[in-house]
Formats: structure tokens, C-alpha cells, sequence
């Protein structure tokens, strides 16, 4: 079974290494970058001809109308027999729009975004939330584990999108919380440090504070998972929201921050880098 990996961005590289090192059979990779490549895979020259040669296509691209026009022109090349995976965070409606689109040639597709960010892409721990029935999802799920060890199927197509979104939605709201609590025990002379100390020994302990604090601390904003990529995912929490007439007035607070993030022009920093925002420490 021969892999394709489309997508070769700060996620998408180490997952495809992953699968290069733990894959018997032969993996193509493209990128529209031509500079960037994955040792060990064969580096074709366009998307199309990376579905072509795969009975697997793995897809791990920024937004929405990178997903579409990535469908669009591989779309050609799919039929019976061919595994469409879209590991991308886009939109769940469009990614259902492709999902038919896809299973009308006669393949098979599923969405399978994942959390967690580079480091444990590197270690192939990501956790993985998928969106397909549940025959494919037993097919596919040898692959996936390849690049994670925490797999889980939430429904038909789009579900494991709908889940993504409500799991980077909640990271930012604890991220907020985090942030403008520890500004706060810092003006009161309280050190990085003893914060986390603190926090640790109640309810408030939590996966953010314990991997960013001490990155925090040494004012060390480089990118694991952008700011600009959480912004872009609360915009389409915000988008589900409305569709479902649902408030969700952390949400809105949280993006408002992440809006003043985009405006200070450090979109292209880590998330965390939020915390000077939030400080008051816009540049």
C-alpha cells in the first residue's frame, strides 16, 4: 500500500517522517514549496501526480481553501480502491462538501485532524480525532498510528473537525485564564515559578501552564503552533457557533485577543505569545 503525503508544513513534515520510518511500502510527498522535502520519501512534482501514484492520500494544509483546491486537483485521480484522508482544521462543513465530492468517484475519505503540536508530531504522539464511518476507520487506523498514539473515531465525516474545533476553542480559553492570572500574581510580585508551583497543588493545574510556563518566562515565542493557526480556528468556531444559535461569549473574548495578536503583526509566533497581549506588551 502506497502512501502519498500532501503538505509539508511545520506539522505536516515530521508526520510524514514518522510514516517514512515506520511504512513498508514506498511514501511520495509534494509540497507546492519546492524547496521542502521529507528524507526517505520520493518528492513528486504536484498533488496530482502524488494521488496518482497512491493508494493512500494524506493531506495537511493551512485553511479551508487550501483543502478545496488540493481536492480539486487531485480529484482526477481518485476512484474505487483509493483511502482520501484530509488530516487538515477547516471547516467541518466543507470538509463534508469534500467528502462527497471525493466518495463520488467511488473512494473512500475521512477527516482526522490532530492536537498537540510539533514536538509530539517529531515523537508520532499526536492525538488524532476522526471523522468517517467505522469499517474505514479499522482500515486507516494503522496508518494514523504512525503519527499518534491517542486515536479516536467521533462520528461521519466531519465530526472529527467538529471535535478539533471544540478542543482548540477550549485551549484558548485556558490559555486566556492563564495569562491574565499570571499577569496578575506577577504584579503582585509573584514569580513565574512559584505560580506554577501553586497552581499545580489545586483544580487549576492544567497541560497548557505545565509545557508553556517556563517558555513563558523566558520571553521564548517560537513556533510550535502559530498564533495566526489558533486564530484561524476560533474564526470557525465562531462561524459553527452561529450556525447552531449558540453564545459563546468566552469564545468571542478569547478571539478578541487573538484579533489584537493578528493587528500587532505576530500572528507568525507561537500561541503563547498571546501572553503579551494580554500583558499589555504589544510590539
Amino acid at each position: 500500500m502506497t502512501i502519498g503525503f500532501i503538505g509539508l508544513g511545520i506539522m505536516g513534515e515530521a508526520m510524514c517522517a514518522n510514516i517514512v520510518k515506520k511504512h513498508p511500502d514506498t511514501v511520495y510527498s509534494f509540497d507546492v514549496v519546492p524547496e521542502k522535502t521529507v528524507p526517505g520519501s520520493v518528492r513528486l512534482q504536484s498533488a496530482l501526480e502524488t494521488a496518482r501514484k497512491s493508494d493512500v492520500i494524506i493531506t495537511m494544509v493551512p485553511k479551508s481553501e487550501h483543502s478545496r483546491a488540493v481536492c480539486e486537483s487531485v480529484l482526477p485521480a481518485m476512484g474505487p480502491g483509493k483511502i482520501y484522508i484530509d488530516m487538515s482544521t477547516i471547516d467541518p462543513s466543507v470538509s463534508v462538501e469534500l467528502a462527497e465530492i471525493v466518495k463520488g468517484t467511488g473512494a473512500q475519505f475521512a477527516d482526522a485532524p490532530v492536537v498537540k503540536s510539533r514536538p509530539a508530531a517529531e515523537a508520532g504522539k499526536l492525538g488524532i480525532y476522526v471523522g468517517c464511518d467505522e469499517e474505514l476507520f479499522e482500515e486507516i487506523r494503522p496508518i494514523l498510528s504512525y503519527m499518534g498514539e491517542n486515536i479516536i473515531r467521533m462520528g461521519e465525516n466531519g465530526m472529527g473537525l467538529v471535535m478539533k474545533i471544540c478542543h482548540n476553542t477550549l485551549v484558548s480559553q485556558i490559555q486566556n485564564g492563564v495569562n491574565e492570572t499570571l499577569c496578575l500574581a506577577r504584579k503582585y510580585g509573584i514569580s513565574v515559578e512559584d505560580y506554577k508551583t501553586a497552581i499545580s497543588y489545586g483544580g487549576g493545574q492544567n497541560f497548557y501552564l505545565d509545557g508553556q510556563a517556563e517558555k513563558i518566562k523566558n520571553r521564548d515565542w517560537s513556533t510550535a503552533f502559530s498564533l495566526e493557526n489558533m486564530n484561524k480556528d476560533l474564526g470557525i468556531c465562531s462561524r459553527m457557533s452561529r450556525e447552531k444559535g449558540f453564545n459563546m461569549p468566552g469564545m468571542e473574548n478569547a478571539r478578541r485577543v487573538y484579533g489584537r495578536g493578528m493587528e500587532a503583526g505576530i500572528g507568525k509566533e507561537d500561541f503563547r505569545a498571546t501572553y503579551k497581549i494580554v500583558a499589555g506588551e504589544e510590539e
